[in-house]
């Protein structure tokens, strides 16, 4: 850990820039999910109480570097305040005199939002200038906003080598989890990775086949890894361009010492809706006329016996077609069963990245486990073993 957090910061009194994500989901001009603006408390918090003055900084959108009214932070002025409980001032650009003016006004127990840093070229073109511009405007460097840091923009990366700078809590608490899932983690090590294809995480399936002591595969990319053993998978999703790419990964697996756990049953129909017919036959029985929508009942007891017997979870994508039953089953029953270890404090379970945190909700199972992670790219990048430009200007 070679970061610094806001312990180890000096705050009474600075202007303290605080790169947070607020990319929230928006409807008719309101916020629809809070989630990411409710994670930020803390900080926002800690950076109060102890006297600070904080300033936001975060984007919204992808204007490519021209202003657009839609996409404008002022909307999430009311629920920042509902969040936060202090009053929050909103200034229409996040750097030059506006910004200036602003942040010499900014009142003790107030907190100053900069306008969208996307707004500017510079910002994803990661222009030391315009880091320059945003550096004079505080005191220290606060990034929060892990889900941001597999970005080198000006406000997650240039800035951060330009000021004192530390990891915000949300951040804080973000890399413990990570470090204690792939980095240090208690073993046995298991990996749940689902998902539709196989070709969007061959860097992940590569990286965890050397780290963790099994890998569970389900969703769309276990039919590719099926069909890579000969298995004829109907009309399922299948990437049989990639069957050569499976057989690799489960050669590295053997070598590394790392158990693939693919279906041994399946669930099947004929068409993909809500209560379709279905029926559970053997992984290697899918009629020909049929689609793998889930795993079997046998799978998930595999599932659950695997779980006993583990220490740390990782956890990355559904088993099946969660989002329509009865084809959730799978996903749900094992995310219930790493819940329930992880409540018996059996197992530290860390998840994340795309329809992850959608799947556990809906399982019940999200509160129960050890960290959730609402950083998609970020989160998925660090476990492909990937340097995040945010983190990196952190270590200095």
């Amino acid at each position: 850990m070679g970061w610094k957090t806001l312990d180890d910061m000096d705050l009474q009194g600075k202007t303290v820039l605080t790169r947070v994500d607020i990319n929230v989901p928006m409807e008719e001009g309101a916020v629809t999910d809070d989630t990411r603006i409710r994670r930020l408390i803390p900080t926002l918090k800690d950076l109060l109480d102890r006297g600070a003055r904080p300033v936001l900084l975060a984007h919204f959108g992808r204007p490519k570097g021209k202003v657009v009214a839609e996409m404008s932070l002022q909307p999430l002025v009311p629920t920042l305040e509902a969040a936060f409980g202090v009053p929050v001032v909103f200034v229409a650009d996040c750097r030059g005199p506006a910004a200036e003016a602003a942040v010499a006004a900014l009142q003790p127990g107030q907190i100053l939002l900069l306008e969208n840093t996307r707004f500017h070229p510079g910002e994803e073109a990661n222009d030391a200038q315009l880091a320059r511009e945003m550096a004079a405007l505080g005191d220290l460097y606060c990034n929060d906003a892990f889900s941001a840091a597999h970005r080198a923009h000006a406000s997650t990366e240039a800035l951060a080598r330009l000021l004192p700078a530390c990891a915000g809590r949300l951040m804080e608490a973000e890399l413990k989890a990570l470090e204690a899932a792939l980095a240090t983690p208690e073993r046995p090590v298991t990996a749940v990775v689902g998902g539709a294809k196989v070709s969007s995480k061959l860097d992940l399936l590569g990286n965890l086949v050397a780290k963790v002591d099994r890998l569970v595969i389900g969703g769309g990319m276990a039919n590719t890894f099926l069909a890579a053993q000969g298995i004829d998978v109907g009309k399922s999703l299948c990437e049989h361009d990639m069957t050569d790419t499976a057989r690799d990964i489960m050669a590295r697996a053997e070598a590394a010492g790392c158990t693939i756990l693919l279906p041994t049953d399946i669930v099947v129909a004929r068409e993909f809706k809500a209560g379709a017919a279905s029926e559970t036959v053997a992984a290697d029985a899918c009629p020909a006329d049929a689609m793998i929508l889930d795993a079997g009942p046998a799978t998930v007891d595999a599932i659950a016996e695997a779980l006993a017997t583990t220490r740390t979870l990782i956890w990355n994508g559904p088993l099946g077609a969660f989002e329509i039953a009865p084809f959730d089953i799978a996903t749900n029953k094992a995310a219930q069963k790493a819940a329930e270890f992880t409540a018996a404090g059996q197992l530290i379970s860390v998840a994340g990245g795309g329809d992850t945190v959608a799947a556990l909700n809906q399982a019940g199972a999200a509160d129960a486990f050890t960290y959730i992670s609402t950083a998609g790219g970020a989160f998925l990048e660090w476990m492909e073993g990937k340097d995040l430009p945010g983190v990196a200007a952190l270590n200095q």
